[in-house]
């Protein structure tokens, strides 16, 4: 007689099996360990230190902040559970903050949360989950999984607002079979009343904002902080070369940006493009951004070439809509035709690959845009 799966997708008794939820002190994570609390699993919480605390950090909205730590470990008590607390911070300097810093240098637009979930959120956190023999990761990412014949396949979120697929298109195979996300069929709502009936102190926290060690918003200053000789002064130039202005740093700048510029025109001006070699800023009117074709590098492929082949959308950030594609693999790079007209596409970003069936909107991989 074969065995039922349990909520997770595993032939278990949930009492004979074990699951580490990654526990950041928010309001998603701290409801999914009550979730599988009260669905009878054994629930490892562990949290991470990712960076060293400021003052500015400690009284943040930040996801790891020192607060949350304490939060997390709070929620864990109230629950019965197991917590530990796993310090990073060499890890997540060397994994993320420097490549943040790197490329934002190189005129890129970095995405750190991919890079974070790529290194010491998956990586090391199933390494050391594998270590405490769990049959499972679980975090409160918004996005759907989908566990059949021991595969898993993600999905879009229901609630395209929280939707977080885009951020996780770098999670590979492995780790995707481990990995399981309860809150991908859930709205944010629903989330913060699964809080409030479990008697959690952070039913209504606040979501964390923006990224984890930029407290302030203020990129420019994180980058000045690990490379004081950023800030350089160029040219600069329009789409036919000509000296317009000169700007304080390249680092202020990405592309399709328009406030800031500090140079008029006729029309609005948008940047257009970021040398870095020259330190040169090109700004145009905004019909120049329009990109239909893209250039891919550093692929992670979750599915079978020939279902890229099919209908194909790409996101080519993170608040952006599902485009019709063309998408031809070559090695570890690829190229990618849009069906539709997209603005202000940066180096940096990634370049998501979804298709369509009846569970939703499936993660097929993805790649990072490079210039062409």
């Amino acid at each position: 007689m074969s065995k039922k799966n349990n909520s997770i997708g595993l032939n278990k008794d949930p009492k004979n099996t074990t699951v580490v939820v990654a526990m950041s002190g928010g309001v998603d994570s701290s409801a999914v360990a009550g979730m599988m609390k009260e669905q009878g699993y054994n629930v490892i919480g562990i949290t991470l230190k990712l960076y060293d605390d400021t003052k500015e950090v400690s009284k943040s909205k930040q996801c790891c902040a020192g607060q949350d730590i304490l939060d997390a470990k709070r929620v864990a008590d109230s629950l019965g559970i197991e917590h530990k607390i796993l310090y990073y911070q060499n890890k997540f300097k060397s994994g993320v903050i420097d490549n943040f810093v790197d490329s934002y240098l190189k005129g890129e637009t970095p995405i750190p949360c991919v890079q974070c979930n790529q290194t010491v959120k998956f990586k090391d956190l199933f390494e050391e989950s594998k270590k405490l023999s769990a049959d499972a990761l679980i975090t409160g990412h918004y996005v759907k999984s989908i566990t059949t014949n021991n595969e898993t396949n993600m999905y879009k979120a229901i609630d395209d607002n929280r939707d977080q697929s885009y951020f996780l298109f770098n999670t590979s195979r492995e780790q995707l079979n481990y990995l399981r996300f309860p809150l991908g069929g859930m709205l944010k709502n629903d989330t913060r009343k699964i809080a409030k009936s479990l008697g959690l102190n952070v039913a209504d926290k606040p979501d964390s904002q923006d990224i984890c060690f930029v407290p302030n918003g203020d990129y420019s200053s994180v980058i000045k902080k690990y490379k004081p000789n950023s800030y350089c002064k160029g040219n600069i130039k329009d789409m036919n070369g000509k000296v317009i202005g000169v700007h304080e740093g390249i680092i202020n700048f990405t592309i399709g940006q328009r406030r800031g510029i500090k140079v008029s025109d006729k029309e609005p001006l948008y940047v257009i493009e970021i040398d870095a070699e020259k330190n040169e800023i090109i700004v145009g009117k905004k019909k120049e951004l329009i990109k239909s074709k893209i250039k891919l590098k550093n692929l992670n492929i979750l599915c079978d070439l020939d279902e890229l082949k099919k209908e194909i959308f790409v996101k080519v950030r993170s608040t952006g809509k599902l485009i019709k594609a063309n998408i031809e693999v070559n090695d570890n790079f690829a190229l990618v035709d849009l069906l539709e007209d997209e603005y202000g596409i940066s180096p940096g970003q990634a370049c998501v690959f979804y298709s369509k069936d009846k569970h939703g909107d499936k993660v097929l991989g993805g790649g990072w845009i490079t210039k062409n």
